[in-house]
């Protein structure tokens, strides 16, 4: 935890504090700011960065280690009237706390902690905000190994997509019966060789599932894969190592040497929505201009809007990624979310328009890196389907 910084980021939003608290595990960000780790969390505890001077924790007696590690003063408690009256010690004084709150529970990877705490708290006399921002600041932005962890992991996740199309390639010319489920398999076998690990399984989708946003085969629900069919991949991963970050992207093929014309329609559309997003990033970052996750999310939106599939655009442009393939930064949002908050530099987020009918759905999927200056996709760019055949 550095210190010094939040209690500056704080004096810069004329907030009074940031009171983090925990009860079960609840607040996984709590844990990674402050970089804690404690064995047992079966009791309610606070702790306070106030703007300026020492922080105050509170702990209960039977797990007083609980905070160990942290700089500032330690009170403790067993009856629930001691914890409200150390509370009320801590919060004197203070007029705005941020939490890991959201308004109308808007951004709600950030609304961790109950309403009834925030009640208290309230009632205590510190007006309460949402710590959206500053969880941003300290939680979505990348150091520079980071950033490297997540280039290496780009290369094994590209190699991991050509390498399933490939499979598919040599079986179906080889006659060899497969589905959904043995190219997801055979693409699992490889991560070991590339050093990678993920938090789920990636999605090989054919046909009719492609048109699923959220859709991952299983031995029972495989659909056979054969010529003629559109596959839909998408795949995220990251390395095997502390502190690495996802890569995440989205590829689509045609089991034949030459794409149809429909398909080929569909994925310009996604096309032109993908990179009209990505265009407006790098023009605004480039230019100085502050922009929102959910101005990102209009201006794929549009483009999808303006061609007449407004309603198969049925989940957010973009997600921020992290050390979880969903990060706790700006999610580029405004239909599932109004993602307000600022993007800002040394933040990486998914660019993932779709569109899905009940036929098939395509999903084109990059990275974007933001710079203090500029913006990058981070990996190769799809510029057409691929035909899987003529591979």
């Amino acid at each position: 935890m550095d210190l010094n910084a939040i209690q500056a980021a704080l004096r810069e939003a004329q907030l009074d504090g940031w009171l983090f608290y925990d009860h079960h595990r609840r607040d996984t960000i709590a844990y990674r700011v402050l970089g804690v780790d404690p064995q047992k969390c079966s009791r309610r505890w606070y702790y306070l960065i106030p703007s300026w001077g020492e922080p105050a924790k509170i702990v209960h007696r039977i797990e007083r280690g609980s905070l160990d590690g942290l700089p500032g003063a330690t009170q403790e408690y067993s009856s629930w009237q001691e914890q409200r009256d150390a509370l009320a010690k801590i919060l004197a004084g203070k007029k705005t706390v941020a939490m890991q709150y959201s308004r109308m529970n808007d951004i709600p990877y950030i609304g961790l902690v109950d309403a009834g705490t925030v009640e208290l708290v309230r009632k205590l006399g510190a007006e309460v905000v949402s710590s959206a921002d500053l969880v941003q600041l300290f939680e979505a932005r990348w150091s520079d190994v980071a950033f490297a962890s997540h280039l290496e992991a780009g290369k094994a996740v590209h190699a991991l997509v050509r390498n399933a199309f490939e499979f598919i390639r040599d079986s179906v010319r080889a006659g060899k019966a497969i589905g959904e489920y043995d190219v997801q398999q055979h693409a699992l076998r490889q991560y070991d060789k590339y050093g990678i690990t993920a938090d789920d399984v990636l999605a090989v989708c054919v046909n009719e599932h492609s048109g699923d946003p959220h859709y991952a085969p299983t031995a029972k629900t495989s659909l056979p894969i054969r010529e003629g069919d559109f596959v839909l991949i998408d795949a995220w991963a990251k390395l095997r190592k502390p502190g690495s970050v996802y890569f995440d992207i989205t590829w689509t093929g045609f089991v034949g040497k030459e794409v149809p014309a429909r398909y080929t329609e569909i994925f310009d559309i996604v096309k032109e929505a993908r990179d009209m997003a990505v265009d407006f990033i790098q023009r605004s970052t480039r230019e100085g201009r502050p922009i929102r996750g959910y101005q990102v999310d209009d201006a794929a939106r549009g483009v999808i809007t303006r061609h007449g599939y407004e309603e198969c655009f049925v989940h957010r442009t973009g997600h921020s990624i992290g050390e979880d393939v969903h990060g706790n930064g700006a999610n580029m949002d405004n239909l599932e979310m109004h993602d307000d908050r600022r993007i800002i530099p040394r933040t990486c987020f998914s660019i993932e328009p779709g569109i899905y009918l009940p036929e098939f759905g395509v999903r084109s999927e990059v990275d974007v890196y933001v710079e203090e200056r500029d913006a990058r996709v981070t990996g190769d760019i799809q510029q057409a389907i691929v035909p899987i055949m003529a591979l």
